[in-house]
């Protein structure tokens, strides 16, 4: 058994888009020690042990992963087709 609490579908989705349109998206989550926020490029969502991870690379060129439940936010920057940057929380829509 796993403590891995499900995201919404609708955010899953939004990570499968930016990672299919190569888009940067701002990132804060959370890891065992501290809180962390960067701009990154979503490349993969995989499943390991009952639970989904996000693979991204950093601007300052490293790959990592975290679980999708750790990531505290989500800013979706939307410029490039005329929108307005849209922010998300955990599991919220706008």
């Amino acid at each position: 058994m796993t403590d891995y609490t499900p995201i919404d579908c609708g955010l899953h989705s939004e990570y499968e888009l930016a990672i299919m349109q190569r888009r940067k998206i701002g990132l804060t989550w959370r890891d065992s020690q501290e809180e962390h926020r960067d701009t990154v490029l979503p490349e993969d969502i995989h499943t390991r042990n009952h639970a989904e991870y996000l693979v991204f690379g950093t601007e300052d060129g490293r790959q990592l992963e975290i679980r999708l439940d750790h990531i505290l936010h989500v800013e979706h920057g939307r410029q490039d087709c005329g929108l307005p940057r849209q922010v998300t929380e955990r599991g919220k829509i706008p």
